[in-house]
């Protein structure tokens, strides 16, 4: 991509930042915590923009970054995000309690495969947002889906994963090397569900939107 169209695509710019955001987005680089890209979550807001949800469900929370510029974008929307680990959710928690925008969000702490569906506050969800550990994306996809509404969206973050799943480099480590072949399988069986339309886009870490198709 050269130098002039990614000046042209710098020009369209759609995300509010404020001073919370921008520490989180810091406090994220500082400390290598996971959170969206910002040409991911331009995408992924548009797209909301575009449905209106009434409700998103996230898997995983982290420090809270994506739940509340959810919520920022989207005032008539109510998140409900999960995460398990203790430090980030306490972090999310810290960070969401100086937002004027808290009520919008409902932050679980919570194992998401242990945790049973009906404990979830809302039941039915316009929207899920699959953005935690890469190697359960399946398993996380085929827990929720029975809570997805018949014209629903599922949104998978970091299909791409930094580019290592086109890296046949064998230096990886044995790890990095089954994670980038968990993250391939889920990419074939996402490509090959019958009952959803699903596209895959090189941006951010790369963004899979998965719309359900209409039984008809």
């Amino acid at each position: 991509m050269n130098e002039q169209l990614l000046e042209l695509m710098g020009r369209f710019k759609t995300i509010i930042h404020d001073d919370l955001s921008l520490e989180m987005k810091q406090y994220a680089q500082e400390f290598d915590v996971p959170i969206i890209q910002d040409q991911g979550l331009e995408l992924m807001l548009q797209l909301l923009r575009i449905k209106q949800p009434q409700s998103i469900l996230e898997i995983g929370t982290a420090i809270g970054y994506s739940s509340l510029m959810m919520a920022r974008h989207l005032p008539k929307t109510h998140i409900v995000s999960i995460e398990r680990d203790p430090k980030r959710y306490n972090e999310a928690i810290a960070y969401h309690e100086r937002s004027s925008i808290k009520e919008q969000v409902t932050l679980l702490e919570a194992d998401a495969l242990e945790i049973a569906n009906e404990e979830l506050p809302i039941q039915k969800y316009d929207v899920i947002f699959i953005d935690a550990a890469k190697a359960q994306y399946q398993k996380f996809f085929e827990k929720y889906e029975p809570l997805l509404k018949e014209d629903g969206m599922i949104i998978s973050d970091n299909l791409i994963f930094h580019g290592h799943i086109f890296d046949n480099n064998q230096k990886q480590s044995r790890n990095l090397k089954q994670l980038v072949r968990k993250i391939n399988r889920y990419n074939d069986w996402l490509a090959n569900r019958p009952n959803y339309d699903t596209l895959l886009l090189p941006i951010g870490d790369g963004v899979a939107i998965s719309l359900k198709k209409k039984v008809k």
